[in-house]
């Protein structure tokens, strides 16, 4: 560790109390990207973002129009064409909260108790992102200077599936070209036990419709002579899969990259036991692959879910119909290489092909998203453990996570750049569910080790 991050550091201890008041009055805002009544409140809070940045001197600060909500964008490229430049992504939208909900507080009116900030967006990402700023400014407060560039580009869409994010990119490629990009969005298990994620699930979700008589019909008339459409749905999809709990859509494991003994044995450091998973799921029995442990199945392996059913009469008392029609909504989580709209075909045809004669299906995309995968033996991933044994206090774990954040496929696409998903949250934080918290302690460790591994990076070979 040099004078410089140790006197950086040093400055974050200082002014944490300050940080976090900072933090505080960005948590106020309720910025809500899928209500369109929280419009104002998200330029304001894009404006407040850059408003930070500018009072660190950050050049090209600025509030940069999309189709959408705006991005907050500001860059501090003093340390040199020979050195590294890092972008930071984070997001500023939020998803909606309110008392009724289950808030003990109210949501946008931030409260520190038993060592945690409550608050929505306190961990999903306002918390996460600012960790950021705070690094940098502890850089240029102290010495006047940064060991690495960095840039910023922090969305106000992501909640809603980033639907300008990648055009806004495209356009700013020029603008926004790096060498590293960071993403602090994700979470441990423990305080004890930082994660690395090097793996993110891709997603395509369809929509499944079974349509059988024009009207819904009386069942004592028609019923034994009309194949019900939900009783045809059902038989589709009990037919997804295999009695062996794997997938049954032909070709649907083809591109998937098989796991290595060495992800294997990295990510059994993390497995969970059936008890764990029992009680943290209230399931009466773990289900899946035998061939994969718990953490294996929910992080490394594709799937195929069914998110929602409807058919028929669901009101109170009876209503002896055949219905019309069926639906239900799919979700398949894929890993790499598998591609989202491969994979959508794969079950698309598959299901067509199992569906019975006697009613006509619709299958149809509605969204789609890449996986990422990154080998954890890059230099950039290195430097992310050292920062963590150093600052944190831990050696940090590489892991998949099973959830799905498409713009970190998107970036590494686009600008041929690696992400690191450096987390500073914990698994139980609550993020999109009443009383949302962060660690006030994993917020101060956090600033400290990206205060370090902006010099980590800074001493990797170009």
């Amino acid at each position: 560790m040099t004078q410089l991050s140790a006197a950086a550091r040093e400055y974050s201890r200082a002014q944490g109390e300050r940080f976090r008041q900072e933090l505080h009055d960005f948590l106020r805002i309720p910025s809500v990207s899928t209500d369109p009544a929280h419009a104002a409140d998200m330029e304001r809070a894009a404006a407040w973002l850059v408003d930070q940045m500018r009072g660190l001197g950050l050049d090209k600060a600025q509030v940069m129009p999309t189709a959408g909500y705006p991005v907050a964008y500001g860059e501090w490229m003093g340390a040199g064409p020979d050195k590294p430049t890092v972008l930071v992504y984070g997001h500023y939208d939020v998803v909606p909260a309110e008392m009724a909900d289950g808030w003990a507080t109210p949501p946008f009116e931030p409260v520190e108790k038993d060592g945690k900030i409550y608050a929505r967006g306190a961990t999903d990402d306002k918390g996460q992102l600012f960790i950021h700023v705070k690094a940098l400014e502890s850089y240029l407060k102290t010495a006047g200077r940064a060991p690495v560039n960095v840039k910023f580009i922090i969305e106000g869409e992501e909640e809603v599936s980033s639907p300008n994010l990648v055009p806004f990119i495209k356009e700013h490629l020029d603008l926004l070209r790096a060498d590293v990009c960071i993403i602090s969005d994700t979470s441990m298990r423990t305080m004890d036990e930082p994660a690395i994620l090097h793996s993110l699930r891709g997603m395509t979700y369809l929509e499944v419709t079974v349509q059988g008589p024009t009207d819904d019909l009386h069942s004592g008339l028609w019923g034994g002579a009309v194949h019900n459409p939900a009783l045809a749905l059902v038989e589709i999809l009990g037919k997804l899969y295999n009695p062996d709990n794997t997938i049954a859509v032909p070709g649907f494991y083809d591109d998937v990259v098989p796991l290595t003994a060495e992800e294997r044995a990295m990510i059994a450091k993390t497995d969970l036991s059936e008890a764990q998973y029992k009680q943290s799921t209230g399931v009466t029995a773990v289900w899946g692959d035998a061939n994969y442990s718990i953490r294996e199945r929910i992080s490394a392996r594709p799937t195929l879910d069914i998110n929602g059913m409807w058919s028929g009469w669901t009101g109170p008392g009876p209503k002896t119909i055949v219905p019309a029609k069926a639906g239900a909504k799919l979700s398949s989580r894929l890993v790499g290489n598998q591609d989202p709209h491969k994979t959508f075909e794969q079950i698309k045809t598959y299901i067509e092909s199992i569906a019975p004669p006697t009613v006509q299906v619709d299958v149809k995309l509605i969204t789609t998203g890449k996986a990422a995968l990154f080998s954890f033996d890059i230099p950039e991933m290195q430097a992310a453990a050292r920062a963590y044994e150093q600052a944190w206090g831990a050696t940090p774990v590489f892991t998949r996570g099973g959830g799905s954040i498409p713009v970190v496929a998107e970036i590494a696409d686009m600008m041929d750049i690696p992400v690191v998903m450096m987390g500073y949250g914990l698994d139980d934080d609550g993020l999109h569910s009443p009383n949302e918290r962060f660690s006030i302690e994993m917020f101060h460790r956090g600033v400290e080790t990206a205060i370090v591994y902006l010099e980590e990076l800074s001493q990797m070979e170009r």
